[in-house]
């Protein structure tokens, strides 16, 4: 596989059975990402996209078909093998935030570095939080910040282990327009400064657009 495509897929579906039915949600899916690059993956509630976004992100796997994050094949992983990829390689940024309420912003970006045995940990969480201009607010807990402020941590949270490849889903989803617009502005600035890959999942076209490529799931399928 050619080393600047750092995500792909072939021939990717996902399907559950309900009783006697067979639910197929995502068909035949092949994409392409480069490395630095940006994509959003759009498309109406329940055509599929989340579920697309956990089975890049190897939170699930496919029922057919095949998946390279990295140069490695997830669908051929088990989910310990999964896990260590994303623990190295990739970070998460999540609607509803899914920050530690017993611990303070700074707490919660130092934690995956801490769980990954890393250096300079506190140094290191001050740096990126002072990025997303939270320096202020690193000793405050989840419940005493604004949403704004909450996703803020979130992203810093997951780019303080410098990953290669970052998966949002819905990241403006719960923020106001204003507010929305300024998480995207360090999220597209984070992109750029890093090179980190983003793969995000919005509703917001306006967000959308300002990937560099763009892609439509309607009925489980691109379109």
């Amino acid at each position: 596989m050619d080393k600047s495509i750092v995500l792909e897929t072939r021939r990717l579906s996902k399907s559950v059975t309900l009783g006697e039915q067979k639910l197929e949600i995502l068909s035949d899916i092949n994409l392409r990402i480069s490395s630095g690059g940006s994509l959003a993956i759009v498309g109406e509630s329940g055509s599929g996209k989340s579920t697309l976004l956990g089975l890049l992100a190897g939170l699930d796997v496919p029922t057919t078909g095949e998946i390279y994050l990295l140069g490695k094949q997830l669908n051929l992983l088990n989910e310990d093998s999964r896990a260590q990829v994303r623990a190295q390689h990739v970070g998460f940024v999540f609607q509803n935030f899914q920050l530690l309420a017993n611990l303070t912003a700074l707490e919660n970006v130092m934690l995956p570095l801490e769980i990954a045995n890393g250096d300079n940990i506190k140094s290191r969480a001050l740096e990126i939080l002072g990025r997303v201009g939270l320096n202020h607010r690193i000793n405050h807990y989840p419940n005493q910040l604004s949403g704004g402020e909450q996703q803020r941590v979130a992203i810093a949270r997951a780019f303080v282990t410098a990953p290669q490849i970052l998966f949002a889903d819905e990241p403006t989803g719960n923020l106001d327009t204003q507010t929305g617009g300024l998480i995207a502005n360090q999220l597209f600035e984070l992109n750029t400064t890093t090179n980190t890959t983003l793969v995000l999942v919005t509703h917001d076209h306006k967000l959308a657009d300002r990937c560099a490529n763009q892609i439509t799931i309607h009925g489980g399928k691109i379109v």
